[in-house]
């Protein structure tokens, strides 16, 4: 039986827009991997009537529930109260709620207020949602056709009970097991990969295969239902074969998260360091890989060369290669990657100079080209990449995975 849920989030702070509904986000994608339909958010503030609507209307459109937020212990926590008045249950003491709740507020040396015990009032007969990560307990019940899931609003506290507590009970409602692999590519845009895959897309029923746009780059899920995992699995294999067979050196990994990952590991791999040299991107490359664990056994360090006499006096670029060719130029991106390899002692180093804008250069070069460049040995390539006129940081965004884009084409043999 296939699944429809519908997340409720109540809190007033999202409305006002205080805080971002990051939750929502989170649950759609763990409901997506269970094979659960999502067809619709609501976002109710603090008010008992418009919330008592929102809850009759997705009643009426989803047999899975899931709220966030207002299962704490002020007076505007209501959530609890108006789920069981709606789906007609009472909420009545649980005692090893409120133990957990005493004990968590004497673990922290807090006094413990008489209004949190209003957290351990629960709908009869429910599920209870131990919270080892806040006080507020969630609940999960099945009533008038519909199972009902009460998560608090806190993010880390509404992730960790979704996939540690209500992830089991929605495992239970699923027949069969669902898997998903997700082919990562880099430098093609979603349209132009569903454009590619549309006829496997088409004649595809299990698995299933759709594309998702991201900042890191196109995501492509193939999904599939059986009875086991390992059978699922092989469902999926063929098809991502042939999705990698059509997107070509598009695709970057199987179930990797960004470029910088498949960097990291690539040079992990062939036991090889890397450096940086940056103007446009502003140590965006540094970034990128330093957010890393690990990254420290590969990278070797960057070096931030915004003005032209850092250039010339750290990086060894020629004064009068600037003055001939301007910084913008490809003859610059060469020298400032080699000038990176031999200062910073890498197997590579990758360059990135150009215009992130909002202004062309004052030799009229065009926001958004940008020169990288990739020095190995006694070689070096430099690429032109253009970007377009679009907002700065995305140019520097875009260049700085373009760069890493070139090392992992390089030490995969693509270049």
């Amino acid at each position: 039986m296939s699944h429809t849920a519908e997340l409720i989030a109540v809190g007033t702070e999202l409305l006002l827009g205080d805080i971002a509904n990051t939750n929502a986000q989170m649950l759609s994608q763990g409901l997506s991997q269970l094979g659960i339909n999502v067809y619709y958010h609501t976002v109710v503030g603090d008010n008992p009537r418009r919330l008592r609507q929102a809850v009759e209307i997705a009643k009426g459109r989803a047999d899975i529930l899931i709220t966030t937020g207002g299962l704490g212990p002020t007076y505007d926590d209501l959530t609890k109260l108006v789920l069981a008045e709606c789906f007609g249950k009472e909420l009545i003491h649980h005692a090893p709620s409120e133990e957990r709740i005493r004990a968590r507020f004497a673990a922290m040396g807090h006094e413990m207020t008489e209004n949190n015990l209003q957290q351990a009032m629960l709908p009869e007969g429910c599920t209870v949602l131990d919270n080892d990560w806040g006080t507020a307990p969630g609940a999960a019940f099945f009533a008038q056709g519909t199972h009902v899931i009460l998560l608090p609003g806190p993010p880390m506290e509404c992730e960790n009970m979704f996939r540690h507590r209500a992830l089991p009970y929605l495992q239970a409602l699923s027949e069969g097991v669902i898997a998903s692999r997700t082919v990562k590519t880099f430098g093609i845009g979603e349209s132009a990969a569903e454009a590619l895959l549309r006829p496997l897309m088409n004649r595809l029923e299990n698995p299933t295969l759709a594309p998702y746009a991201k900042p890191t780059g196109t995501e492509l899920r193939i999904t599939a239902r059986a009875e086991t995992e390992a059978e699922a699995l092989e469902r999926i294999a063929p098809v991502e074969e042939e999705v990698k067979a059509i997107l070509g050196d598009k695709v970057i990994g199987v179930d990797v998260n960004s470029i910088q990952e498949v960097c990291l590991s690539l040079l992990q791999e062939r036991g090889l360091t890397l450096g940086t040299a940056e103007s446009c991107t502003g140590g965006m490359m540094a970034s990128l890989m330093t957010d890393l664990p690990g990254a420290s056994k590969v990278f070797r360090g960057g070096v931030v060369s915004y003005h032209e006499g850092v250039k010339a006096q750290v990086l060894g670029v020629p004064e009068e290669m600037l003055a001939q060719y301007g910084a913008v130029s490809p003859q610059v991106a060469e020298a400032m990657a080699r000038g990176a390899k031999k200062l910073l002692g890498c197997d590579l180093a990758v360059s990135a100079t150009g215009v992130a804008g909002p202004d062309p250069d004052e030799r009229g070069n065009p926001v958004g080209l940008v020169f990288l460049g990739l020095a190995w040995e006694d070689q070096c390539i430099v690429q032109e990449f253009r970007a377009g006129n679009v907002a700065r940081e995305r140019v520097r965004r875009m260049s700085a995975q373009r760069g890493l884009d070139l090392v992992r084409r390089h030490l995969t043999g693509l270049l």
